[in-house]
């Protein structure tokens, strides 16, 4: 793509890399195809092409985002199908996060989204005041009729994401270590999260559990939270920084005082926040290098596992699994073999979903902020997962467990829950169920159990 930027626009580090990537499209459209907004309302500016348009008029003009930019980019997922498509090598992602801070610094947006936005950027990263809204959720849905004639879709979709009850606490709670009980193989850092932690603590415990039992030691470092891509998702950068520095503080710190062999991460839209790191702190003095190496360290709990030995399983299954890719994990991170793979290894039917390369419409808070594109995309997800008529749904991220459950009556959880369970763990919650079509190996051995320091 020719551009027209001045030689003292490109002095500006930031309008220098989004004129580097502008650059690189070729207009060809091959993304169109497999953007996840364009396939649903057929609008060339809510594809990438089209939004690439509109974000280089904005760099180029030095204009303030208009709303017309601002409606358009608020639409993408960043889903990143199109940098799986992409021949030539378009870096949308970190355009579209250009973009984005741009708007947030230059956009006019309405009180209430401004409002809503500033409630979800503070909220939900911080697991103590988000888990306090959830137990004051209930209060609040008998009056969902009310909300939906005021117009207030997104608090609507907000009450509908809440679990009907409080979720069980976590057994391994706050900072420590998890030490295993075998010969110790290697040593992880494990990031906690924020909303995985408070919705579904069971998916950290089946992590620690797992990895435990198979001679390595987890530790949640005290002073690491939240990885910042909830609030980088909505232009936030400076508050995204300041999390993600806080993380390669504390991390850092656990691994000068002993070396870790990978820091695993199970919820895969953080994995690809934090393997982004050296990008997203390289700018800022002293963080540039360590967060560079740290996200060189990072591995989702699937991928680091594929390069491990887990011996037999101790479980054997006939459970058919559809393996729900998120999109963070197959075109963020390129991971797509790895997770089927295991779930094999480990006894399961592993079934395929048609249209795997469509987002859920989950997206962090895109489910929250944009409620109709998103049920959309739940509707159509649902519906090709149920065309291969599976007895169980497993996926790698929270958000799309979430957003997938609303939709249908299939059980669905975390991928490394079903490996737990096949390795020697209990039975992942909502399956009780199915604890008859599984089959106990013979294991001389008893079980290890795991002291936590």
């Amino acid at each position: 793509m020719q551009t027209n930027f001045t030689a003292d626009q490109l002095a500006d580090p930031r309008l220098a890399e989004a004129e580097s990537i502008l650059r690189r499209c070729v207009h060809c459209g091959l993304c169109t195809a497999t953007c996840s907004t364009y396939v649903l309302v057929g609008d060339e500016r809510d594809s990438p092409r089209g939004r690439i348009y509109l974000m280089k008029d904005m760099f180029e003009n030095d204009r303030d985002a208009s709303p017309e930019v601002q409606h358009h980019v608020d639409r993408c997922l960043s889903c990143l199908s199109c940098m799986t498509t992409c021949p030539s090598g378009v870096d949308y992602m970190h355009l579209v996060d250009l973009a984005r801070a741009h708007i947030e610094t230059t956009g006019h947006r309405g009180f209430k989204d401004r409002a809503l936005r500033t409630l979800l950027a503070n909220l939900i990263p911080n697991p103590s005041r988000f888990a306090r809204a959830l137990a004051l959720a209930p209060l609040a849905k008998p009056f969902r009729g009310v909300l939906e004639r005021l117009g207030l879709k997104e608090i609507v979709a907000m009450l509908d994401l809440a679990p009907p009850k409080p979720t069980k606490g976590a057994r391994f709670a706050g900072p420590g270590v998890a030490a295993t009980q075998v010969a110790r193989r290697k040593r992880v850092i494990l990031l906690a999260g924020c909303a995985q932690q408070v919705l579904r603590p069971e998916i950290n415990d089946a992590t620690i559990r797992l990895l435990a039992r198979h001679g390595v030691d987890v530790e949640v470092v005290a002073g690491a939270g939240c990885c910042g891509a909830l609030v980088h998702h909505m232009g936030k950068e400076a508050m995204a920084v300041e999390q993600a520095k806080r993380n390669v503080d504390a991390w850092s710190k656990a691994h000068a005082r002993e070396p870790v062999d990978a820091i695993i991460i199970n919820a895969s839209g953080c994995g690809t926040t934090v393997k982004d790191y050296g990008h997203l702190l390289k700018h800022e003095p002293g963080y540039a290098d360590r967060a560079a190496e740290l996200g060189a360290l990072t591995r989702d709990i699937t991928e680091f596992l594929a390069g491990y030995n887990l011996g037999a399983p101790r479980r054997w299954s006939s459970i058919r699994v559809a393996y729900h890719s998120a999109c963070s994990m197959q075109h963020g991170q390129r991971i797509t073999d790895e997770p089927k793979a295991l779930l094999r290894q480990a006894g399961f039917t592993v079934l395929d979903v048609p249209e795997a390369h469509i987002c859920c419409g989950s997206a962090g808070v895109y489910n929250i902020l944009q409620p109709v594109l998103a049920g959309e995309l739940r509707a159509r997800k649902v519906a090709n997962i149920e065309s291969v008529r599976p007895d169980i749904v497993a996926a790698g991220n929270l958000g799309c467990i979430t957003q997938i459950g609303l939709g249908t009556a299939m059980p669905i959880v975390h991928t490394v829950e079903l490996l737990d369970w096949a390795y020697g763990g209990p039975v992942p919650k909502g399956l009780e169920g199915f604890a008859g079509f599984v089959t106990d190996v013979p294991e001389p051995a008893a079980e290890e159990e795991i002291q936590v320091a």
